[in-house]
């Protein structure tokens, strides 16, 4: 079992000190304007979930020393705004700055943000600029964006997330949108953009024209203002991806683990193909962005939050498919203790390479929790004084990524 191979790895490499010299050793993270697949699966190879680092949520500095500590190079989630509108003017410049301070500690890294499946009406206070109208041949006026002006005509997933709803991208008024966050995203410094459960908002988009337009246009000012002259984009595709006429239209796909409760012994879990709707071995194919074809591009899977059921703590918790003891996927890890989830984080970074060689664990670094007692977020971070809620989980993730060097 190859998970025994890296305990023994690990083991190997501590005597020898390399886990504290070693967490990128030999790796490349150069692009420029496009990305070689060798260079984003090293990106993706070092993943991690770090839930609002940018919005200064939580102890940001703790987190940063963290990021260096284990050797991350693609920050997931990095901005996490779901709903809240009202206060995007001034969360970009707190973005702009602390992703600067980011880059000043290791100017390689790829910081995420998210622009999600939900927009509520908060979105009404926030001028549409100029330059917005300009890139999609609408004429400029001078208002605000129109919440309504985003939705499905027909009702369709109105308030499905409390006061939240799901926008229509075939609509112009949610285009504007999409352009102005990704734009005001990439001007923050941040070079990767999480568009969230795409298949929720293209149900008048069949032929993915409107996506490839947005996605275009996003992609033709990241080309001219980025860092590194592009922005990698990502979503949840339960179908296995976007492609339209042989190109694919993002550049990493993503997904939730998909974690199986392991009903005959109590709080444990595994991984499965085929469980539920799991993207493992089922990741489409066709021709890149960056202009390199693939039979599955390349996806991540990560610690999912989505609330918690009922009946936390349960097996088979009623209401829907996806509760792990009836809890969401980083609620039920973060509530099993150190030594099964140490165990965990191996087994599943070693169970996705062998099943399926396109797929990559994102690391669980700082997320929302949900019905549990104890605690409100998931912390990677070593206990401390400055971090008391830290579990304690960064030294494992380093340790599997140090030994994955030598594999």
């Amino acid at each position: 079992m190859r998970v025994k191979s890296l305990t023994l790895l690990l083991v190997l490499c501590c005597s020898l000190g390399y886990t504290k010299n070693f967490p990128n050793k030999g790796r490349g993270y150069k692009f420029s304007h496009t990305i070689s697949r060798p260079v984003l699966e090293n990106y993706l190879d070092r993943s991690i979930t770090m839930q609002n680092l940018l919005t200064n949520q939580n102890d940001f500095d703790d987190n940063l020393r963290m990021i260096k500590n284990i050797g991350a190079k693609f920050i997931g989630r990095a901005v996490c705004q779901w709903g809240d509108e009202a206060r995007l003017m001034q969360n970009f410049e707190v973005e702009k700055a602390l992703a600067l301070k980011v880059h000043r500690a290791d100017p390689d890294i790829i910081l995420q943000a998210c622009i999600f499946e939900n927009i509520t009406d908060e979105i009404n206070q926030i001028a549409i600029p100029a330059w917005a109208f300009i890139a999609l041949g609408i004429p400029v006026e001078q208002r605000k964006f129109r919440y309504d002006d985003m939705l499905y005509t027909d009702g369709r997933f109105k308030n499905k997330w409390g006061n939240g709803s799901v926008p229509d991208v075939s609509r112009p008024e949610t285009k504007l949108l999409f352009y102005f966050l990704a734009v005001s995203y990439i001007n923050a410094g941040i070079e990767g953009i999480h568009f969230g459960q795409v298949e929720l908002m293209n149900k008048n988009d069949k032929n993915l024209d409107n996506y490839a337009q947005i996605l275009g246009l996003i992609r033709a000012y990241a080309h001219r203002h980025a860092r590194r002259g592009m922005v990698i984009c990502d979503a949840h595709v339960p179908g296995g991806g976007f492609v339209r006429d042989g190109k694919l239209l993002l550049d990493v796909h993503a997904f939730p683990l998909r974690i199986m409760e392991t009903t005959e012994k109590p709080q444990e879990a595994a991984l499965k193909v085929g469980y539920t709707d799991a993207l493992y071995l089922r990741s489409k194919g066709g021709i890149t962005p960056s202009g390199w074809k693939c039979d599955h591009l390349p996806y991540l899977v990560e610690f999912d939050n989505y609330g918690g059921s009922n009946q936390p703590g349960h097996a088979k918790a009623a209401g829907s498919f996806f509760w792990v003891w009836g809890y969401d996927e980083i609620s039920w890890f973060a509530n099993q203790d150190k030594p099964y989830r140490t165990f965990w984080l191996h087994y599943a970074y070693d169970w996705i390479h062998k099943t399926d060689i396109n797929g990559h664990l994102e690391m669980p670094g700082s997320r929302q929790t949900s019905k549990l007692k104890q605690m409100n977020w998931y912390h990677a971070n070593n206990r401390s004084a400055v971090m008391p809620g830290g579990l304690s989980d960064e030294d494992t993730i380093r340790d599997i990524w140090a030994a994955a060097e030598f594999l």
